[in-house]
């Protein structure tokens, strides 16, 4: 007789109860996540971008940093060559000192004119005194002819003096009126150099900001990143020579779709997994809810009354505050990928 055959073990339905139950229960876990929390994979860690642009053209002299360097806040980074804006206000400054000496000249003058104006005025005192004189002697010599007192040649005398005297007194008269009238002429010429000086000062205050420009200070701390210029290049003013990234300030941008915001609101703690480090359990707070969806900041915004609507699940931009970045801020970096979770209430 035979022995009867040993039975087999189920080995294969068990391996198939096993493989069912734990893809039910990662199953079950997934579908209860989602049901309990609001998720986005739209969403990227953001910082400040300062861009370093000149206030004025000119060609690079110096470069004091090289690509992701660290900066502090006015650190000097490029300077631009400035011989020609040095060479524009040693000009301008010489025709300053010739205005000034102008200006001096011309208060001198109208001194001069102002005193030669008192010694007119003194002089026309004298000769009116002489012609009151040389009346008198003549009023009182065409008494005495009458009287044949005096000579004829007495009298024409005593009038010659009379007139002489007062047509000195007239011409002082006119020399006293043109005295004064360049007066206003001479002030008025102080007033221009004045005038031409103020300009002068005010170019030469241009040309010293111009210099200003010339020297770039890193107007944030932070990083730079890859330069755009290089020795010996002419840059226009407003050029982009690079940018400065604010390495102390990271926040997230997150876009949840619009039928997700009625579970989010400020305040709320959300979960953060940044993808380059998945193993980092970050949280974070939200700050605050853009009033606008993010196809509002497109260039060509959509629009819907075109006739050719297809409706799109519009997303909501949520900027939302990391929590204990000191921790991790050296492994921040802007416009990396995350992922973002937050518990339904």
């Amino acid at each position: 007789m035979t022995e009867p055959s040993k039975k087999k073990a189920p080995i294969k339905p068990i391996i198939f109860a096993i493989v069912l139950l734990t893809a039910g229960y990662f199953g079950y876990q997934k579908i209860h996540y989602s049901i309990t929390h609001e998720t986005t994979d739209n969403a990227q860690i953001e910082t400040q971008i300062t861009p370093i642009l000149p206030r004025t053209a000119g060609y690079v002299k110096s470069l004091m940093v090289q690509d992701y360097d660290s900066v502090y806040k006015n650190q000097f980074l490029v300077a631009l060559d400035d011989a020609e804006l040095q060479s524009q206000l040693a000009e301008v400054e010489a025709d300053s000192v010739q205005t000034e000496a102008d200006i001096l000249n011309a208060k001198a003058s109208v001194q001069n004119a102002t005193t030669a104006l008192k010694v007119n005025s003194g002089y026309i005192e004298i000769c009116n005194v002489k012609m009151q004189q040389a009346s008198s002697e003549y009023e009182r010599n065409k008494n005495l002819i009458a009287d044949q007192a005096i000579t004829q040649k007495q009298l024409d005398e005593s009038k010659f003096n009379y007139q002489s005297a007062l047509k000195t007194y007239e011409n002082a008269l006119n020399d006293l009126k043109a005295a004064q009238s360049k007066i206003p002429v001479l002030e008025s010429m102080v007033k221009k150099y004045e005038s031409v000086l103020h300009l002068k000062s005010t170019k030469i205050e241009e040309i010293k900001l111009k210099l200003s420009y010339t020297k770039i200070y890193a107007p944030v701390s932070g990083k730079i990143g890859k330069k755009n210029i290089s020795i010996g290049q002419f840059v226009q003013a407003g050029t982009p020579l690079f940018s400065v990234v604010n390495d102390s300030l990271y926040w997230v941008t997150a876009n949840f779709k619009e039928d997700q915001i009625k579970n989010l609101f400020v305040g709320k703690v959300v979960d953060i997994r940044i993808d380059a480090f998945p193993n980092e359990k970050i949280t974070g707070t939200i700050e605050s809810i853009s009033d606008a969806t993010g196809a509002k900041f497109a260039l060509l915004p959509a629009d819907n009354a075109s006739g050719n609507f297809v409706k799109v699940s519009q997303r909501i931009p949520v900027k939302i505050k990391l929590n204990e970045i000191e921790k991790y801020q050296s492994k921040l970096r802007a416009g990396l990928s995350v992922f973002v979770s937050a518990v339904i209430n």
